[in-house]
């Protein structure tokens, strides 16, 4: 896509490093804060991280002139957006301030401007109520640490435009991002995975049947091992859908609501949809693949040993 004028607004943590990785994708970026000297001292932090980024090999050689040349800081909110292409709200995740910001930015920004919020949690719909022109407003969520997580959520609420959605597509698109489309709803699909999974580890702490580190190093070296190259569907297409039938009915012994087989899983396995044994389950994925998909799997994961090996054991010990 060609480069376009984008505004944040809220320039810390998280929308500094949107900030950052849009000013690297050669767009023209300012951002902005509840005060000018704010602003500003947020553009100096993240041209020294991206000079720390540099220096440890994580960003190209000449990030920091791409940075230095594209970012900059706006006097206020409404200078940032006045001219944007693209507006990007990443403030506090409260109902009140993302509102009161919204509006700002509603009164001051062109009325083609597209406008993204970073919420993590927060219904689109909700936040919608303040931007005039809600056709031209979605959720377009990053995830932390901005510039290095690969993965954005792009949620548009009902009424949403699909030139809106497009726009935001082609923006995650340019700073080499993958994007997912996902309907506006509580949790949105990363959050409402991610604290479903850590819900069940406190449980299991709580119970004294592991401890946090143990918890951990399981899902470290087992099923998130996986993740990288796999979703949820993938593995289990590759397990077997009567496999993961069978698991189910197994916990159903303790928790037989907490665990119910999902209906999707069991219309599979009635209708012999068993996964890439059968070229048939979730994904789809034809029988006579199955040898390749193992052959890249098993690569994958010796390739992903390799690099912990290389890497060695974070430093939480």
């Amino acid at each position: 896509m060609s480069t376009l004028d984008i505004a944040v607004v809220g320039s810390g943590y998280m929308g500094g490093g949107i900030a950052q990785v849009l000013a690297l994708a050669g767009h023209t970026v300012r951002i902005a804060d509840v005060s000018a000297e704010i602003a500003q001292q947020n553009l100096a932090r993240l041209i020294g991280e991206t000079e720390q980024f540099v220096a440890d090999g994580l960003f190209p050689e000449d990030a920091v002139e791409r940075v230095r040349a594209h970012l900059s800081a706006a006097e206020s909110i409404e200078e940032a957006v006045a001219q944007a292409d693209f507006i990007e709200e990443a403030v506090p995740e409260k109902l009140e301030i993302k509102h009161a910001t919204l509006r700002r930015i509603s009164e001051a920004a062109r009325p083609d401007a597209v406008i993204g919020s970073n919420t993590s949690t927060i219904l689109i719909e909700s936040l919608a109520e303040a931007v005039t022109g809600p056709e031209r407003f979605l959720g377009v969520h990053f995830s932390n640490p901005a510039p290095f997580i690969p993965g954005v959520e792009l949620i548009p609420h009902p009424t949403t435009g699909e030139h809106a959605i497009q726009v935001g597509e082609a923006v995650v698109a340019a700073t080499g991002k993958q994007s997912a489309r996902v309907k506006d709803s509580t949790g949105f699909v990363l959050n409402r995975l991610q604290y479903a999974l850590f819900e069940e580890a406190t449980k299991i702490v709580d119970e004294g049947i592991a401890s946090p580190d143990d918890i951990d190093t399981i899902v470290r070296t087992t099923f998130g091992f996986r993740l990288p190259f796999f979703g949820p569907f993938a593995i289990a297409d590759m397990a077997g859908l009567d496999v993961y039938a069978f698991c189910f009915e197994s916990l159903q012994t303790r928790w037989p609501e907490r665990f119910a087989t999902p209906a999707s899983l069991q219309q599979h396995v009635d209708a012999g949809e068993l996964g890439t044994k059968s070229g048939a389950g979730y994904l789809e994925v034809p029988a006579d693949r199955t040898p390749e998909l193992v052959a890249y799997r098993n690569k994958a994961y010796v390739a992903m040993q390799k690099l912990l090996d290389d890497l060695g054991p974070a430093p939480i010990h």
